[in-house]
């Protein structure tokens, strides 16, 4: 459903990312980690066509975001960490600006159990500065997957929220694969990453240090396969005792 084939992408001398390849099929949540400059958001963009890769491809669906990319973007949401909302727009007005874009019929049918999900079903008639940073974010959510969407991308989707949103996440990210979508998570919250994710794939540097189920990759760096995220991720990456403190 999401994939990448020796995906690169090059700022002048700077390589952000080199030659990644990875798929993540229905029903499969993969967490994407690594170190500040690893190359995440940049992986995310390319995949989701906000920025032109250098070399390879990137596929939703089977869909070369390249060569189709309003195919290809009709299948995805990316929900990136910081909502970018439209001032005079209500919460209700958001919504259906999006299902137009998106030639959603009945959007009012389905926008109504997504808002109770996220617990803004009250809020509908409230504009952007009505609500707060954490609202913002779930309004953000909302449309992201009003359509419907067989690929999610999520860039820290929990900023902002609080306990009980932060559980209303997790529940709709296990939703989601459940019914068959195709989830990439990017986040720093490793234990949220060991919680809900099937996969991994740990980056650095742009390059991919491990891909794989989460068990593989916590075999692979721990004899007997018991090591927490953590650990695993500082092994992985190289980083030292006195880094993590």
């Amino acid at each position: 459903m999401i994939e990448l084939e020796h995906l690169s992408k090059r700022y002048g001398d700077f390589t952000a990312v080199d030659d990644l390849s990875f798929k993540v099929g229905p029903g499969e949540v993969m967490g994407l980690v690594g170190p500040n400059g690893a190359g995440k958001t940049t992986t995310l963009r390319c995949l989701s066509g906000i920025i032109p890769a250098t070399t390879g491809h990137a596929r939703i669906g089977g869909v070369d975001v390249a060569a189709d990319p309003v195919a290809a973007k009709r299948q995805l949401a990316f929900i990136p960490d910081e909502p970018r909302l439209f001032d005079h727009l209500t919460v209700e007005q958001h919504l259906n600006f999006v299902a137009r874009l998106y030639g959603v019929a009945d959007w009012q049918a389905r926008a109504q159990p997504l808002l109770d999900e996220l617990e803004m079903g009250d809020k509908r008639k409230l504009l952007p500065a009505e609500l707060s940073r954490g609202m913002k974010q779930k309004l953000a959510i909302a449309c992201g997957l009003l359509h419907a969407p067989r690929a999610v991308i999520l860039d820290e989707p929990l900023t902002g929220l609080d306990p009980y949103g932060i559980r209303r996440m997790k529940d709709t990210m296990r939703r989601l694969a459940g019914e068959g979508a195709a989830i990439i998570l990017s986040s720093h919250l490793l234990d949220l990453v060991q919680e809900v994710c099937t996969h991994l794939l740990i980056l650095k540097d742009g390059r991919k240090l491990a891909d794989g189920t989460v068990a593989d990759v916590r075999a692979r760096y721990a004899a007997d396969g018991a090591a927490s995220l953590e650990d695993v991720f500082f092994r992985a990456t190289g980083e030292t005792e006195s880094a993590k403190a």
